[in-house]
């Protein structure tokens, strides 16, 4: 079964974008830290601060691959660092599997975080400046996963609209 992966950095607009592919191809939307929240009855901060991020990122892998084994299609929305361990990365390029990065510029992604940042825990406590130096080095840094993506799709200055019509192109 045909399995639709999103991927990038938060604030990219992976849940708003799959929500709104998944009215339309009516393929069911699976996030999957809610995937786990539910299997772990914590939420992911709770999971990070009583287990750790090991433990996490364990639990992490195994969640999305039973989502990847699964036989339903379904249309898949990473967490913003779920390509970058356990060789999830590998997992992108599967034959069964569409992934698509949304690409995002460090300034769009920091207009985005800026205005929900109370709700995103590891940039919370940051000032404009921590922020956007924060955004570029992780950015940096996982650039390399994202990019194993078989798609990219730039969402910088384009509406929802715009950009789940990139995807329904490279899905068609």
């Amino acid at each position: 079964m045909k399995k639709i992966v999103l991927l990038g950095y938060m604030g990219c607009g992976k849940s708003t974008i799959a929500q709104n592919l998944s009215k339309i191809t009516k393929i069911p939307f699976l996030d999957l830290d809610k995937c786990i929240e539910k299997r772990a009855n914590l939420s992911i901060n709770e999971i990070f601060e009583q287990k750790g991020e090991i433990y996490f990122r364990k639990l992490e892998h195994e969640m999305f691959v039973e989502l990847l084994q699964s036989t339903e299609n379904s249309i898949i929305g990473l967490g913003g660092g779920t390509p970058c361990y356990a060789n999830n990365h590998e997992l992108l390029k599967k034959d069964d599997v569409t992934s698509i990065y949304l690409k995002a510029s460090i300034e769009t992604l920091y207009n985005r975080l800026i205005h929900n940042k109370s709700k995103r825990p590891l940039i919370a406590n940051m000032n404009e400046e921590e922020m956007k130096e924060f955004i570029a080095k992780h950015l940096f840094d996982r650039s390399f996963y994202y990019n194993h993506a078989q798609y990219k799709v730039a969402v910088d200055n384009k509406t929802v609209e715009e950009t789940v019509e990139d995807i329904l192109e490279i899905l068609a």
